[in-house]
């Protein structure tokens, strides 16, 4: 067979998931099955896209959009199978657009389907050198950071806060000032009227930039410079980029695959990917995607950092969901520098760093964030950084969270904050 992408998808109808998965094929490639004027069955074969295998699964007796879809009111079960279908890279080409229409978005408006997902992709080599992939990555991030021997440890400036630049900058004085790796602009907070991008740069970089003439050492600051028009959002990386900033928060599914692409080919600034709208895409477990299907498209076009929720985390996303995250983060698509750095987040404080920790098969590759967890201790935010690498201290060795609090007053404190089951 000629160079392919393969797509997996999880199917659910009332019909036969063979049939449909064939005219998934057909429409998703050649797109009917009646002969066109200047059709050749050699074109036609060359271009079609291929089922591979169709494994059934257990059946359901409830459609995945439920009881209320148009015609599916009288059917008692539905069928359930997996199929694997290859689309020929001379018909798709390359690009990721392309490949995001034709084999993935057009497939839920199939009128067969009570319920479509698309579970795994499998790109050959010709993609790996049409993307740049992440310009720093898990590497790059630990050398901009300076840590090398456990997980990054950062935090949130969130704009509910409503700090102004000065007030901004004050806290991350403290932050800097008790040790703290990474700090992030909330991805709500981007050009407000009280803080806007320049005056917020222009207050905190000082802070960074002092900081590192003394110690050596450079915290990083990922400022919010997102916008849907591509040319303000390369301005508002210059901002932070001629300041000597060296991250930014980017929106991606707001700011798009070619906005992210645009940037990508001019940034001097790691990327850190907040996935805002992910939730629309997944949280029906029987339509969208697995994020180890999402998470390619982003890593090929340049990110750099990529937050993936946490243990017990304070959205709806299960634990199981965060780890399958992150080890797809782990794998290579086709070496190791095209992994980005994976970002542990949401409700999370130093309670869960012992968990994260087996979880992730004892791993340490990862920007551990906390918001609440580190400005809400309730000793200040210097006291929260500083709890929150006590708990990675102990999760690494292997020690009680409590029985390491016994001789360090931030990481008692934080237990006793955040420790009631609430988290942070």
């Amino acid at each position: 067979m000629a160079e392919s992408i393969i797509v997996t998808y999880r199917l659910e109808t009332a019909g036969d998931p063979e049939k449909v998965a064939v005219k998934i094929a057909s429409d998703q490639s050649t797109g009917t099955f009646v002969a066109l004027p200047g059709e050749t069955p050699e074109l036609k074969a060359r271009v079609a896209a291929q089922v591979l295998a169709v494994r059934p699964l257990p059946s359901v007796d409830e459609p995945g959009f439920g009881r209320s879809h148009p015609g599916l009111a009288e059917i008692s079960t539905f069928r359930r199978a997996e199929a694997d279908i290859a689309f020929p890279v001379e018909a798709v080409g390359t690009d990721l657009a392309a490949l995001m229409t034709i084999a993935i978005g057009g497939v839920y408006s199939i009128k067969e389907f009570s319920g479509i997902r698309v579970t795994r992709l499998k790109l050959p080599a010709s993609f790996a050198g049409a993307h740049p992939g992440p310009q720093f990555g898990i590497e790059g991030s630990r050398r901009l950071s300076g840590v090398y021997d456990r997980p990054i440890i950062g935090t949130i400036v969130k704009p509910a806060l409503g700090l102004r630049p000065h007030e901004t900058a004050a806290m991350v004085k403290e932050l800097v000032e008790a040790g703290v790796d990474f700090i992030k602009d909330d991805e709500k907070l981007m050009s407000p009227a009280y803080s806007s991008l320049e005056d917020r740069v222009r207050a905190i970089m000082p802070i960074i930039l002092d900081a590192e003439q003394r110690t050596g050492r450079k915290v990083m600051y990922a400022f919010g410079i997102s916008a849907a028009d591509p040319d303000t959002m390369l301005r508002n990386h210059d901002i932070v980029a001629d300041a000597g900033g060296n991250a930014a928060v980017i929106n991606i599914n707001s700011v798009g695959m070619g906005g992210l692409a645009f940037l990508r080919k001019r940034s001097r600034l790691a990327l850190h990917a907040h996935r805002n709208g992910w939730d629309i895409l997944t949280r029906n477990a029987a339509l969208g995607m697995d994020f180890s299907v999402y998470e390619m498209f982003w890593r090929l076009l340049g990110i750099d950092q990529f937050q993936i929720n946490g243990i017990r985390a304070k959205y709806w996303e299960p634990d199981e969901s965060f780890v399958r995250s992150f080890h797809a983060l782990q794998r290579p698509i086709f070496s190791d520098s095209d992994r980005p750095l994976p970002v542990v987040c949401s409700g999370q404080w130093g309670g869960q760093a012992p968990d994260t920790y087996a979880a992730t098969g004892g791993s340490i590759d990862h920007l551990y964030l906390c918001g609440g967890g580190v400005v809400s201790h309730p000793d200040g935010p210097a006291a929260g950084v500083r709890a929150v690498r006590q708990a990675w201290d102990a999760a690494v060795a292997g020690i009680a969270l409590d029985d390491y609090a016994r001789d360090h007053p931030e990481l008692a404190r934080s237990i006793e904050t955040f420790g009631g089951g609430e988290g942070a």
